[in-house]
């Protein structure tokens, strides 16, 4: 028999300020070496605690009432702007140690112009990062936040135990996840109702469906500008659910983590289709 030992915090309010303050404490920890702009990771860990920031205040919207300095979309255009330079940090990475290395010589003198640019380009979002956290309104979110955590506010249903409404608190977070488009790219609801094998997807070709057989991993399906937006946006909403539902694996046991690791491998495999996207691009 498991017994699972629960942290001391007993209200929703309790784990709110729980979350917040642990995810702040990480982007704090962070910001002076991203500044330094010597190591990517620190950059990455950076942009995953205001991302995490932010999925807690939207997450604890109904809980927590945070100064409007430091709401989830002041959080969020900070988290954005880390992103783009991110973003060129592991694009460049894969160019530079999965591709090139595979190229012929020729080809890789090309991609090395090509990825010329993209220094220069994240030469201009570094500047970027470093004025915005340098800005006033960076500034006066850490001091809100700050101050909110010495003295939270909450709403009336913060003294209710974190227990019993924990499960009110993720459903609808999960349930948006579930119905989100992205899920439907490249299905045709009526064709799989009516077929026989489910090892079937639907391959778009010349704006008309066909049914295409899985037969081993090496198949592939074509979509469309618009399929590619769905699974850009399904990959952040799985992130930002994942996030959220990471805050509570205390009070869950190891099927819940399985399905945490389910929603992190499908982030990753999204991901490498949106990198696959920007090098056509």
């Amino acid at each position: 028999m498991t017994t699972q030992v629960l942290p001391k915090v007993n209200s929703l309010g309790d784990w709110a300020s729980l979350a917040f303050e642990k995810h702040f404490q990480k982007t704090l920890k962070h910001e002076p070496e991203v500044l330094k702009d010597r190591d990517p990771e620190e950059l990455h860990q950076m942009r995953v605690g205001m991302r995490r920031l932010r999925s807690a205040a939207q997450g604890f919207r109904p809980v927590v009432t945070l100064p409007k300095a430091a709401q989830d979309r002041k959080i969020g255009k900070i988290a954005r702007c880390l992103g783009g330079l991110r973003d060129l940090d592991v694009l460049l990475e894969a160019l530079e140690n999965r591709y090139k290395p595979n190229l012929p010589t020729q080809e890789q003198v090309e991609l090395d112009k090509a990825m010329q640019q993209l220094r220069k380009q994240r030469r201009q979002a570094f500047k970027k990062v470093r004025a915005i956290l340098g800005d006033k309104s960076y500034l006066m979110l850490k001091q809100k936040l700050q101050e909110w955590l010495d003295s939270p506010i909450y709403t009336d249903i913060s003294l209710l135990p974190i227990q019993e409404v924990l499960p009110d608190l993720l459903l609808p977070e999960i349930s948006q996840l579930f119905l989100h488009p992205g899920w439907l790219v490249g299905v045709e609801k009526e064709d799989v109702e009516t077929s026989d094998n489910q090892d079937f997807l639907l391959q778009k070709t010349n704006s008309k469906y066909q049914v295409v057989k899985i037969k081993n991993d090496n198949y592939s399906i074509s979509i469309s500008d618009t399929e590619e937006e769905n699974l850009h946006s399904l990959r952040k909403e799985v992130k930002r659910v994942r996030y959220q539902m990471s805050l509570f694996t205390e009070f869950y046991g190891p099927t819940y983590e399985a399905y945490l690791k389910d929603m992190k491998d499908i982030q990753e495999y999204l991901g490498d289709i949106q990198d696959s996207a920007v090098l056509r691009e």
